[in-house]
């Protein structure tokens, strides 16, 4: 239902905010606290931050200082949420083509939810070195990462806001249950019944998600022989670097997927199989490739022209990247639309390295 990023504030009255096409708002303002993912379809997500914005200042001389700011701001963006979700159908889940995987052996992509877009690292900060107390640890904690946005999905509103203040923000019980106007009793109630929905649609092998962090040297590494693999078209290296079960999904639009659906598929050899015509062949494909992160992961963007054409490279995918153990694990393709949220152009120049 929600992704977290830590934000800013103005130094006179409150928070400065400008719209952005990601998950919150950011840009040179700052970045919503706490916003909607399961209100957010793109068109949806500036006008959700904004409402947020304009509750908390309309209702600035309600603050009293008995909790932090922070604290404060979480529940009028939550109540903000739940009014969202409140005043229009929920969306259902769809059901997205597996190709030729079985889709349901394994938790829906990303790419199957619509509404369900990539996020920045950029726009993710970390507590500030003054920050103290629990909101401090909360923020340490929050996470985007795309699994766990998925899963949130199968939870009603209210058991969605009760994860995320408990699981994610650290919230004690009562503190859930006052914001909610319920008991502690029915809280913990929907906090047992949420965990058990989650994960049971996280990945295999995946029971606990992970918080967002820095990028590491060997995930570096990889993802920098990943794209000279691609470059290259090194069938053996890029089957190497793939896990046995590695998984592939696409947006429709997004990496020369044009089917009105989306699409996954998964195994190391199915992958290479299915990349082998972009790679050689008549309809070979030149790429160039942006590095960048999101949802606390590495991803690529890749830019591509016709192989032996002398036109500028064009925007192709934003793929998300999962590596585990030194190799990739799941790559998640979104289409050019995100490249603004990222700053990446939508054409690199025909001599671009």
């Amino acid at each position: 239902m929600w992704t977290c990023a830590r934000p800013k504030w103005s130094r006179r009255r409150g928070p400065v905010t400008s719209e952005r096409s990601g998950s919150c708002s950011s840009g040179t303002g700052g970045s919503c606290a706490y916003t909607a993912i399961g209100c957010s379809a793109p068109s949806r997500r500036p006008r959700t931050t904004q409402d947020t914005f304009l509750r908390a200042w309309r209702r600035l001389d309600t603050f009293q200082g008995r909790a932090t700011f922070r604290a404060w701001l979480y529940r009028i963006a939550t109540n903000t949420c739940l009014d969202t979700l409140g005043k229009r159908p929920r969306e259902p889940i769809p059901e997205a083509r597996s190709l030729p995987a079985d889709p349901t052996a394994a938790p829906l992509p990303a790419v199957a939810l619509r509404w369900v877009g990539p996020f920045p690292d950029r726009l993710l900060e970390p507590p500030a070195p003054s920050d103290s107390g629990p909101d401090a640890v909360a923020v340490s904690r929050e996470t985007v990462e795309l699994a766990f946005i998925v899963a949130v999905q199968h939870l009603p509103p209210r058991q969605r806001a009760v994860l995320i203040l408990r699981d994610v923000l650290g919230w004690r019980a009562k503190e859930v249950a006052v914001l909610l106007e319920s008991s502690v009793a029915a809280t913990n109630s929907a906090l047992q019944r949420a965990r058990v929905t989650v994960q049971r649609h996280l990945p295999r092998r995946r029971v606990e998600w992970s918080p967002t962090r820095r990028p590491s040297e060997q995930e570096r590494a990889v993802v920098r022989r990943y794209m000279d693999a691609l470059a290259r078209a090194d069938d053996a290296v890029i089957g190497a670097m793939l896990r046995e079960d590695a998984r592939c999904s696409h947006q429709p639009g997004a990496g020369g997927h044009m089917d009105s659906a989306p699409v996954w598929y998964e195994g190391r050899d199915t992958l290479v199989a299915a990349w082998s015509p972009a790679l050689r062949g008549p309809d070979a494909i030149e790429f160039r490739f942006r590095e960048t992160r999101a949802n606390g992961h590495p991803a690529i963007a890749v830019y591509m022209r016709p192989a032996g054409s002398d036109s500028a490279f064009e925007a192709f995918v934003l793929s998300a990247l999962r590596i585990v153990h030194g190799r990739i694990a799941e790559l998640t393709g979104f289409t050019s639309a995100v490249f603004p949220a990222f700053e990446l152009p939508a054409t690199l120049a025909p001599d671009s390295p």
